[in-house]
């Protein structure tokens, strides 16, 4: 048995920590801290057993209906995966040739450098500049630059929450000779999004991707998906594996995605609390870089090391986020839960400020 001698070398995308105990708060992988629509329940206490063997509808067909009319497109121009992770699987395998490379913001979705590695291209990142028009057209002679492809961008952009506005994404994607790969898994936190590049008729290269993993609070359920040029979205309908959603998972989803009301009673909720949230870390000192996710991405007061305070919490079963490394060694991403839990949070943050002051 033989391993390629790429995988061999590479570094694997690394998932937050999922705790078995009950008992933590959770406040590391950014999932939302309240269930789905209850409407969910229903489906699942009603699922006809008998279609467990049968093999789920390959093409999503109710699904991908309910998606395209939510945003105002054909169903020609949606695919459905299993999770996000799945179709940018498939897009760093169809919009890359061997001796073209991926790029990305940087910092951004440790996956992407993964996914380049796996199918053995380079991954290119774009650090931060002055301001978005200036990172743009630094990406754009990047790509020109390094042969890239295949350009994801993340918008709120994780780690750190960050917006950019939908025009500048726009002017980036009509210079750009590859395919932009919008990732908006948290545009529904957000003052607005891309998808109306990706439902315009003229559209060539942008596909805007979604999960119902954040808002829609499904994240275990693992179902994204994306909306695009149909010779794009064609493309990635050739190279998906046969029944890649299952039944119950589409059946779950097109619940969830119906309930528009119970769906925006929640995000709201979140964005109070983030809202809340930030203000309470910037009176205690932290640096807060403002988001527009269901996350805070935030550096502790000087004297303190972001290592040391997400091991600080762990030991108190709080888990965070914290990325090694030269740019986001100094930072922690903290999702927003339930007031409850921020507050928990808080208060453990002053408990150790107290111990060091003391």
């Amino acid at each position: 048995m033989r391993t390629a001698s790429h995988i061999l070398r590479l570094e694997p995308y690394t998932p937050g920590e999922q705790p078995a105990s009950r008992r933590v708060v959770k406040l590391n992988t950014n999932e939302s801290p309240y269930p789905p629509s209850p409407k969910c329940a229903a489906v699942l206490s009603s699922f006809n057993l008998d279609d467990l063997r049968r093999y789920p509808d390959p093409n999503f067909t109710a699904l991908t209906k309910a998606i395209a009319d939510k945003n105002g497109t054909t169903p020609d121009r949606v695919f459905v995966g299993n999770g996000s992770a799945e179709i940018l699987a498939l897009a760093s395998h169809v919009f890359v040739e061997n001796d073209e490379s991926i790029g990305s913001l940087d910092p951004s979705y440790t996956l992407y450098k993964a996914l380049a590695a796996i199918h053995d291209v380079k991954w290119v990142g774009v650090g931060r500049a002055a301001d978005d028009a200036q990172r743009a057209r630094s990406a754009l002679a990047e790509c020109r630059r390094s042969n890239i492809s295949l350009f994801l961008w993340t918008n709120p952009n994780a780690p750190t929450g960050e917006f950019v506005e939908p025009e500048t994404i726009a002017a980036f994607a009509g210079k750009f000779k590859g395919v932009v790969l919008v990732d908006e898994a948290y545009a529904d936190f957000a003052r607005g999004n891309c998808m109306s590049l990706a439902t315009a008729k003229r559209n060539r290269n942008v596909i805007v991707m979604r999960t119902f993993s954040k808002s829609y609070s499904l994240a275990g359920l693992r179902v994204g998906y994306c909306i695009g040029p149909k010779d794009l979205i064609k493309a990635l309908y050739k190279t998906k594996p046969s029944y890649n959603v299952d039944a119950v998972a589409q059946a779950v989803a097109l619940t969830a995605l119906k309930d528009g009301a119970y769906h925006r009673k929640t995000v709201a909720k979140v964005i109070k609390t983030r809202a809340a949230f930030e203000k309470a870390l910037a009176k205690r000192g932290w640096d807060v870089i403002k988001s527009e996710a269901n996350f805070v991405f935030t550096k502790p007061p000087t004297g303190d090391a972001a290592n040391d305070i997400f091991s600080y919490l762990r030991d108190r079963n709080i888990l965070v986020r914290y990325f090694p490394g030269p740019i986001t060694g100094d930072w922690l991403r903290i999702t927003i839960g339930t007031d409850g839990q921020m507050k928990t949070l808080l208060a453990a943050l002053d408990d150790r400020f107290k111990k060091l002051k003391g």
